[in-house]
């Protein structure tokens, strides 16, 4: 989203692609998406307008206190929005546990995974 999407998403669009985007939140939104998955970035503030147009949350989780982060988004997006926690990949083994037992505790979440990094596939 560092460039205005339009005239691609119209153009993949008139040929019957679906458009799903994974975004930081940290440009403006441009063209026509149909999927929008925000996963916001400690080191760069969201725009307020994803707060409003994401499907879905999307958390990486590092460290126990990334629980509590995840929650003030989840706090802001829209109510339709699905909510995921993922672990970041080098802490996996460790903060895994953690995100099954918060995922019980807290059914709104669903968890993430990236199952082509537990098969081996680049």
């Amino acid at each position: 989203l560092m460039y205005d999407l339009t005239c691609l998403t119209q153009e993949l669009h008139q040929r019957s692609f679906s458009i799903n985007i994974e975004t930081s939140g940290a440009y403006p939104l441009s063209g026509e998406l149909d999927w929008i998955c925000f996963s916001p970035k400690k080191f760069k503030a969201p725009l307020p307008e994803i707060y409003d147009r994401a499907h879905e949350l999307k958390i990486i989780i590092y460290n126990k206190s990334d629980f509590r982060w995840a929650e003030q988004f989840a706090e802001k997006i829209n109510p339709d929005c699905q909510l995921f926690l993922q672990p970041e990949w080098s802490v996996s083994e460790k903060v895994l546990p953690q995100i099954i037992n918060y995922a019980k505790v807290n059914p709104r979440w669903r968890i993430s995974l990236q199952s082509h990094k537990f098969m081996q596939i680049p």
